[in-house]
């Protein structure tokens, strides 16, 4: 159990610049395109095996505090499509968290189907790999699905792996695991792709705008 400063109130001065305070997601913020992502998903007559294509935004946010906490991280949304369809095969928002002090990495996230987990790992600032973890019950990073998906396909565990690459590009990998009535062992949804940079990231637009002497 982590032990925490009796002060818990008393807030750090936190930087101004974002992007040379994210530690292992370093290189991670701006704008991504992947062609390749493997998704498996279960099916009534099986595991299916589906291609899709991602489009990922990780934009920087302002130095987070809860008391003498402090994250630096990114907001994120992803779009993903299956190649040749128009409509959204997968959609998700959320949030990368770093905490120097601690070497707390999270990943929170919410999908349009009702669902919403935090996941949780250490690692160091200079990592080029890391895994995050979340648990169906657990209080501090866990998992939360609508009635439907709790009782359909009951998610009781997510990990992530992202690696970094000397290219520039990035990859996760990433098993959700599933209780799905009628099956005797648990079903492993897994997703993969490999990400190249195509924009840069936007840093706080109101410190843009005073760095340029914005009129109001």
């Amino acid at each position: 159990m982590e032990k925490f400063s009796e002060d818990i109130y008393t807030e750090p001065t936190p930087d101004v610049n974002t992007l040379a305070n994210l530690g292992p997601l370093t290189g991670m913020a701006g704008i991504w395109t992947g062609k390749c992502g493997q998704d498996i998903n279960p099916k009534a007559e099986g595991p299916e095996k589906q291609a899709f294509i991602e489009r990922m935004e990780l934009q920087p946010i302002d130095a987070q505090t809860n008391g003498p906490q402090l994250f630096y991280g990114l907001r994120y949304h992803t779009r993903i499509v299956k190649p040749g369809d128009v409509e959204t095969f997968h959609d998700q928002v959320g949030y990368w968290l770093w905490e120097p002090a601690t070497g707390d990495l999270i990943q929170t996230l919410t999908i349009p189907r009702g669902q919403t987990a935090m996941a949780m790992g250490k690692t160091t600032a200079d990592a080029s790999s890391f895994q995050l973890h979340a648990v169906r019950g657990s209080t501090v990073n866990g998992i939360s699905s609508n009635p439907f998906l709790e009782h359909a396909f009951r998610t009781d565990a997510y990990t992530i792996t992202v690696t970094k690459h000397s290219d520039g590009s990035w990859s996760y990998e990433q098993t959700t695991t599933l209780t799905i009535p009628g099956q005797s062992t648990p079903f492993m949804h897994t997703d993969r792709n490999t990400l190249s940079k195509v924009g840069e990231p936007t840093p706080n637009p109101t410190a843009l705008a005073a760095s340029h002497n914005a009129p109001c």
